[in-house]
């Protein structure tokens, strides 16, 4: 191909040799391309990488058409290769049984107690709890305490007081137990056994900065932390990275055939009476309390509803601690006694059982094998001995639609 520059003299104008010595270069051009025994084919590439014959730099046509014979001279594209993307590790997390990220499941369980009196509601951390225990402690009125495995929870509260029963169910996973204060007994527990035999002691008084007063409750209702305050706290003590074993057998969720239509857990405290409503979609337990509805997450708007529930009944009487007025419980924590475990919409007699004040509550059917639960969130409600459990089972699964 010849390409006139701009200035050049016109063809016609050539001397007779400089329009021969043209001839020849065009005849040898095109012996050239003509005769190659390689013909090549221009490629260009494609959005996904991959390499799309029949495209030229040249604009060249078919044989015999404008541009044939003529032969690029850039190197044809290579097809590129996108490496697969490298299948993530998953492992179980201990408390919760779900498929997490290594540095997930090493996640330091934290035990942060929290209010439950009326003017406490709606409580915040539900969500990201992955264990959360419900015991009497003043006068009858519960508490809870939340255990964060896996998930680092967004603001968690109100915080309220420890009791020693509660050490001893947060001393099962050495946990770092963030509270504020705490009844005589716990505060001596947690003194002469000192942070990191059976917890690491968080307590508000000595970790002040990591805890915040909010200005839309009233005191003590209103003292709040969140889960960056708490990974700084277990920095500070040093659990950060410890290895956490599992205490309980987890299985993933039963197929949606095998779980019973409906079902109804009942039990109460003074002042307010917990219910728990079989979900088959979802195979979860949403709560509702009497006297508030619809349990939900404060800082989430979530629904609190849990994979699994267990009732226990233990022994309970007043705290000896020079302040009766006060109201303040002790229980037997450590021994045995009756327990109804609900997982995939089943609930199954049997006991728990607690062999020492760091030793796990373990969780067996009337015949003594242990129970697995279902991978999740786990509720444990603790019940003075001789409250009454109402429990509904669910009806036969609905027949299975035709495709």
């Amino acid at each position: 191909m010849v390409h006139r520059m701009r200035g050049a003299r016109p063809a016609g104008a050539l001397p007779a040799v400089g329009r021969a010595l043209t001839l020849v270069v065009a005849l040898a051009l095109g012996v050239a391309g003509c005769g190659s025994n390689t013909p090549f084919a221009a490629t260009t590439a494609a959005s996904d990488g991959t390499a799309v014959p029949g495209s030229s730099d040249s604009g060249g046509g078919p044989s015999g058409g404008p541009g044939a014979g003529v032969t690029s001279t850039s190197a044809p594209q290579a097809a590129a290769t996108v490496a697969p993307e490298p299948t993530p590790v998953l492992v179980p997390a201990p408390v919760t049984g779900r498929l997490v990220s290594p540095e997930a499941a090493a996640r330091h369980p934290i035990a942060v107690m929290i209010d439950d009196l009326w003017a406490a509601r709606p409580q915040s951390g539900f969500s990201a709890a992955s264990v959360v225990w419900q015991a009497p402690a003043e006068g009858g009125i519960p508490r809870y305490m939340m255990v964060f495995g896996e998930n680092q929870p967004g603001a968690v509260g109100p915080v309220r007081s420890a009791r020693y029963y509660y050490i001893a169910w947060a001393a099962e996973w050495h946990a770092v137990y963030a509270h504020a204060g705490g009844s005589p007994q716990a505060l001596d527990t947690l003194r002469t056994q000192g942070s990191g035999q059976l917890v690491y002691n968080a307590d508000q008084f000595a970790y002040g900065g990591y805890f915040r007063r909010v200005t839309d409750r009233f005191a003590p209702h209103n003292l709040y932390t969140d889960g960056a305050q708490l990974d700084a706290i277990a920095s500070s003590v040093g659990v950060v990275g410890t290895p956490v074993r599992p205490i309980w057998r987890f299985a993933p969720d039963a197929p949606l055939a095998d779980r019973p239509a409906g079902g109804r857990i009942v039990v109460s405290y003074p002042g307010s009476t917990i219910q728990y409503d079989y979900n088959r979609a979802t195979n979860s337990y949403p709560r509702t309390v009497s006297v508030e509805g619809p349990e939900r997450d404060a800082a989430t708007g979530e629904r609190v509803a849990p994979q699994n529930v267990v009732i226990m009944l233990m022994q309970f009487g007043p705290l000896n601690d020079g302040h009766p007025n006060k109201g303040r419980l002790e229980a037997t924590v450590v021994g045995r006694g009756v327990a109804w475990i609900c997982t995939n919409g089943r609930t199954t007699k049997g006991t728990w059982r607690k062999a020492s004040l760091t030793g796990p509550t373990k969780f067996y059917d009337g015949q003594g094998r242990e129970i697995t639960l279902t991978v999740g969130q786990t509720f444990v409600n603790v019940l003075p001995l001789g409250s009454i459990v109402r429990i509904s089972p669910g009806g036969p699964p609905p027949p299975a639609r035709a495709l």
